[in-house]
């Protein structure tokens, strides 16, 4: 088992505008309404790096920005780890448009926003890190694969780990395969030891029932999480993860 403690956090998505302003929601105090949400132009980027950002960027870099900003700790001294189900999708589509047309023309600028970790070099980019980072995949449940490659790498180094966890919807015809209704996140700055509010994550080689996320994107999984952090609640909650596993996750608001 893994003892973490929790420095900051972050949500965006729709009707959820920031960790402060959503407390009261996801502790169900106050209705929650499916109000539009996109992501914001990442500021702390120049004006040209900034104009090349897409959706899933952008919201991976409010997410990190807000989480850090919150821990009160410099964002060029966090380890990160970025999760993604889709990656930028966006972008990927727009390429594999591209090669269907009889003469290809693939932008540099495409090209390079496509890999997987676009979102944790734009945040080296605009913090000045050089600090270690991971980006991470898991389809369906990428959530927890990202917490515990995070509870991992915090438990190996004993140093601060920016955890952030988004996802944007595709354009047609990907989004046919892989229906994502829209953009959401959610990120914590984890510490090591158990100063509250904590976590205690532990993997478990057994399957466990899951139920749906309510929102229509693999990382609003991890709203449980949010919620019984924003009601102060103790709860024990578990995460499918691939091959039959789960991830148990120990609440101590």
């Amino acid at each position: 088992m893994i003892a973490l403690s929790i420095r900051g956090i972050a949500v965006l998505g729709p009707g959820l505008s920031g960790w402060v302003a959503s407390r009261a929601i996801l502790a169900g105090a106050v209705p929650w309404e499916a109000t539009p949400f996109a992501p914001p132009p990442p500021a702390l980027l120049a004006a040209t790096e900034r104009r090349r950002t897409s959706p899933a960027v952008r919201l991976a870099l409010a997410l990190a920005t807000e989480a850090a900003e919150a821990s009160g700790l410099p964002p060029e001294s966090l380890d990160t780890v970025f999760a993604s189900s889709n990656g930028d999708g966006q972008v990927i589509g727009a390429i594999l448009a591209a090669l269907h047309e009889s003469e290809v023309a693939i932008s540099p600028t495409q090209f390079h926003n496509s890999v997987h970790n676009a979102a944790a070099g734009y945040w080296g980019i605009a913090t000045g890190s050089q600090r270690a980072s991971t980006s991470v995949g898991g389809y369906d449940w990428v959530f927890a694969s990202g917490l515990l490659q995070a509870a991992i790498q915090v438990a190996s180094t004993g140093q601060p780990v920016l955890f952030c966890a988004s996802d944007t919807p595709l354009d047609p015809p990907l989004s046919a395969e892989r229906p994502t209704g829209c953009a959401f996140g959610l990120a914590f700055v984890l510490a090591p030891g158990g100063a509250l509010p904590g976590l205690r994550i532990s993997y478990q080689a057994t399957p466990c029932d899951e139920a749906p996320p309510r929102l229509d994107n693999p990382c609003a999984r991890g709203l449980p999480l949010l919620t019984a952090l924003a009601g102060e609640r103790p709860a024990t909650l578990r995460f499918a993860m691939l091959e039959d596993a789960h991830l148990e996750v120990e609440v101590r608001p």
